[in-house]
């Protein structure tokens, strides 16, 4: 996946709107081959690094590249970039074959050439024989991938996808995951992907780059981020973490990460609050003297704990963060 020149290059990027929102000192080189997440809260700045790359927006200064070939002050139309949005944006009174076509069309792609590409590029979507079909007759899941199909039609070097399965059920979202990293992989495509969930974010990325009010506070892969959070920020947004202050520092350890022990044996002590069972683990709430805490153990340790039980506790992986970091 590292070549010695990026597939995109976004050098000292910024894009401030009036009210002084908007994006700062972005700087990121994107893999051939990789998928790269730009994750975070409402109103961080991912959407905008994303439509900056799209051309759909200008930027205030900084340069993007694109296959060495700046492409900064392009229109949309003009750049090697395919855009897959949330809503599908299909068109309802065309069939999905009149869909996939609408972009080689306009290339003025040979006909024979336009049928051959859409059987074979719905034969990597898993959905063969719908050609003569209308988008209202697909499920969401199934017009996404219509959606993704289109941009990967018109063969862009990088495709933008814009929190695309925000709108289907948790279920559906989650074969969508799966089916986008076969294609991916398939195809060899690179991907920026747009999303506020973390889960999300973890089990498609090769690298995440978590947003904070404008800035990239830190990028890595899921490993590096959920291992090793730069910040107390980063630490908080993806997954679940614990936090105690001791001096000026403060403490940072997974729920994961906490052993309860019945016999007295552990550190620390505290009183059972609530134990919830979430399949083959439990989520078990600890109140402790300063500050209530959160610990995962295995659904079958389970059963020598109950709500109001007096326990004691070890950390066996602590984060330590200068307070306010």
């Amino acid at each position: 996946m590292k070549t010695a020149t990026p597939k995109v290059e976004i050098k000292q990027l910024a894009k401030v709107y009036p009210n002084g929102d908007g994006v700062r000192d972005i700087n990121l080189d994107i893999r051939e081959g990789e998928i790269i997440t730009l994750l975070g809260p409402s109103g961080c700045g991912k959407t905008t690094i994303l439509r900056a790359l799209g051309g759909f927006i200008d930027v205030t200064r900084g340069s993007i590249s694109i296959n060495g070939e700046e492409v900064t002050h392009l229109p949309p139309e003009q750049r090697p970039t395919g855009m897959v949005f949330q809503s599908y944006n299909l068109w309802p009174h065309m069939t999905v074959e009149e869909n996939l076509a609408f972009g080689l069309k306009l290339r003025k792609t040979p006909k024979k050439d336009i049928k051959r590409r859409i059987e074979e590029m719905l034969e990597i979507m898993r959905l063969p024989g719908t050609e003569k079909k209308y988008p209202n007759q697909l499920s969401g899941g199934q017009q996404q991938r219509i959606a993704i199909a289109r941009s990967l039609l018109l063969e862009p070097a990088v495709l933008l996808m814009d929190e695309p399965f925000s709108a289907l059920d948790a279920k559906i979202r989650m074969q969508m995951r799966e089916e986008l990293k076969r294609i991916q992989a398939e195809l060899n495509i690179t991907v920026v992907f747009v999303t506020h969930d973390q889960e999300e974010a973890m089990s498609l990325s090769h690298r995440i780059v978590v947003m904070d009010k404008g800035k990239m506070a830190q990028v890595g892969t899921p490993a590096e981020i959920y291992d090793k959070p730069a910040s107390t920020y980063v630490a908080s947004f993806i997954g679940e973490m614990n936090f105690l202050e001791r001096g000026g520092e403060q403490l940072a350890f997974r729920p994961e990460d906490v052993s309860i022990h019945t016999d007295g044996n552990g550190m620390r002590s505290g009183v059972i609050r609530s134990i919830m069972l979430l399949g083959h683990y439990a989520s078990v709430t600890i109140q402790t003297e300063n500050t209530t805490i959160k610990a995962f153990v295995p659904r079958h340790e389970t059963v020598e704990l109950e709500e109001g039980q007096t326990i004691s506790f070890d950390l066996n992986k602590l984060l330590t963060y200068k307070k306010g970091a």
